[in-house]
């Protein structure tokens, strides 16, 4: 099928497209030889610095970070996204003194650094770390999922909206059960994709002294010495990369379903009126209906 977008690439741009790609997959792996030879020289992939993993200690004390590290997204995420469907409401409410303070807020908690809110919050409301951790989590990923609902939404075609006051919804009820469901299907990537740094920024929990993964890491290190830094530092973005892929997969899933439940019929059968049922109110009228 052609594309409206782009022309079907010719037999020079397939070429063109085959050379790059040769190049570039030569450039990573010449980078990734380059990496290993020099990690090697330094002895890093001698196996008395992996020997640690041995310990249980060891892995009590990552499985400790990554409980907190879990802990503290998973908390975050079920508060920041509720908030953000509601501030993404208050953003495209049709009343000017609603959505431009809204606006504003939303500006401020964007181009606010994580860090610094969980800061705030740790120093001017005498939290614990992990509330500041928290705290700090929910108000930037909430503006982030806000913005991101926003744009779903106002990415429908206005036939949607249209559709649902001409049944008898109010504004806010068209926002909520028609267009609001559909935005989120639509912008699930995105909304997975915040979901991943959020769970990446609770690293900056780190600075506040919250006893998540990386902290856990970091205090392993140096109790144990500079040569096992690699390791523990190497096995610490394993498991985020583990962590990562499984949100990222459970996304897919859970995508794949909701098209599949949208492509079962359910659709089709509200579309296509069935011409022998006695009710159907576009078949009752017509001249030899039941």
């Amino acid at each position: 099928m052609t594309s409206v977008l782009y022309d079907v690439p010719g037999p020079k741009a397939r070429r063109f497209s085959l050379i790059a790609s040769i190049v570039g997959a030569l450039l990573i792996a010449g980078l990734l030889a380059l990496a290993i030879v020099t990690l090697a020289t330094q002895g890093i992939f001698e196996a008395r610095r992996w020997e640690i993993f041995g310990n249980p200690n060891v892995w009590k004390l990552i499985g400790d970070g990554l409980g907190a590290t879990l802990t503290a997204a998973a908390v975050a995420a079920v508060i920041a996204f509720p908030l953000g469907l509601v501030i993404s409401l208050l953003r495209i409410s049709l009343v000017p003194a609603i959505r431009i303070p809204i606006r504003v807020v939303l500006e401020f908690l964007r181009g606010m650094p994580v860090v610094l809110m969980m800061f705030f919050v740790l120093l001017v409301f005498g939290t614990s770390s992990y509330v500041a951790v928290v705290a700090g989590l929910v108000l930037y990923n909430a503006a982030i999922f806000a913005e991101i609902i926003r744009a779903g939404v106002q990415s429908l075609p206005k036939g949607q909206r249209e559709a649902g006051l001409a049944i008898g919804l109010t504004s806010f009820q068209s926002r909520l059960f028609v267009e609001l469901p559909q935005a989120i299907r639509r912008m699930l990537p995105s909304l997975v994709a915040q979901l991943v740094v959020l769970l990446k920024d609770t690293s900056l929990g780190y600075i506040v002294a919250y006893g998540e993964l990386l902290r856990a890491v970091q205090v392993m290190a140096d109790f144990l010495g500079p040569q096992f830094l690699f390791p523990i530092f190497f096995v610490a973005a394993a498991v985020y990369i583990l962590i990562n892929l499984a949100v990222s997969r459970l996304a897919i899933w859970i995508e794949r379903r909701g098209s599949k439940k949208a492509a079962g019929g359910v659709v089709h059968a509200e579309l296509e009126p069935d011409l022998d049922a006695p009710n159907d109110p576009l078949t009752k009228d017509k001249p030899g209906a039941k």
